[in-house]
């Protein structure tokens, strides 16, 4: 599995990926998940796949070989939209060569990229990319797109992110999210790839591998950690007296009533009255068994 993570801000891009792949618990492998595409002064494309490697793979060939697909490549697009559509393209190729030897092997058709940038004289756009060749753009609302395990590291960016967010704290997001994925996941994995595109600059100005000996990522791990047990210790714990209104857990839903508790069906007094004969006449029944003498058998003596 994989994490990647791609930003689109009003000051750039920030793209971050790690390099685990894994095909069961003794197949962990490291491979390369970002791949850049730039021609000077004219365009800068980054793209971070997820999904099946082999075909994921196979669609960067494609792109990097610059293939036409409809006439057009990533080096001729007229913009990041269309440069999008090259990839998407590149997908469809691909599931049109392999998708029925996949299905004879009972393996899905699994592949999904993150894939931005800019041509010269427009905005910074960011796309996901699907396993149809089909895609989704970034917006000032939505600014963000993950693929992989995302789950993990997506509560940090729907609290701090926005579109507005500086280049240099969105990185700090977007590590802090990767952090929390690689604690609770073992399928996403260091070293990790990082790219933060400033606006209009054409080119990698910031990228960077991360490993463990990373000093920056080291301080990350180590105080995000620490801070969330600090801020964790320091909220109040719940009040189920009701001394404290402010802080009370007891407190009335306005929405809907507490939870009802059912209790067992009160009995009726001839259901007591058909109870209380039934013990004691088990009562007699067991008292005459424990009273009773042996029964004597008859002796029949023959006569002489």
């Amino acid at each position: 599995m994989t994490y990647c993570v791609g930003l689109c801000l009003k000051d750039g891009l920030v793209f971050l990926s790690d390099t685990r792949t894994n095909a069961g618990v003794d197949q962990i492998g490291t491979f390369r998940k970002m791949t850049l595409f730039q021609k000077d002064n004219d365009r800068f494309f980054t793209l971070m796949s997820a999904g099946n490697l082999a075909i994921t793979q196979a669609v960067k060939e494609i792109l990097l070989q610059g293939q036409l697909l409809n006439g057009i490549n990533l080096w001729t697009a007229e913009n990041t939209h269309d440069a999008a559509v090259v990839v998407g393209d590149a997908i469809k190729q691909v599931y049109d060569r392999d998708h029925e030897a996949l299905e004879k092997a009972g393996i899905d058709f699994n592949c999904n990229l993150i894939f931005g940038g800019q041509v010269k004289n427009e905005r910074p756009r960011l796309f996901n990319i699907y396993s149809a060749g089909n895609f989704i753009e970034a917006t000032p609302e939505t600014c963000y797109f993950q693929i992989g395990e995302s789950k993990y590291g997506k509560p940090i960016l729907d609290r701090v992110l926005s579109f507005t967010t500086p280049l240099n704290l969105a990185t700090k997001c977007a590590l802090i999210s990767m952090d929390s994925t690689l604690n609770s996941n073992i399928s996403v994995g260091l070293p990790l790839d990082l790219l933060v595109y400033e606006r209009d600059s054409l080119k990698a100005s910031k990228l960077v591998t991360l490993d463990e000996s990373n000093p920056y990522f080291q301080m990350i791990h180590q105080l995000w950690g620490e801070r969330l047990r600090s801020a964790f210790n320091s909220i109040d714990e719940p009040n189920w007296t009701g001394a404290n209104k402010d802080k009370s857990i007891s407190a009335p839903a306005k929405k809907m009533g507490a939870v009802p508790v059912n209790h067992p069906p009160a009995k009726t007094k001839a259901g007591k009255s058909k109870a209380k004969s039934k013990i004691v006449k088990a009562t007699k029944v067991a008292k005459a068994i424990k009273t009773a003498k042996p029964i004597k058998k008859a002796v029949v003596k023959a006569k002489a």
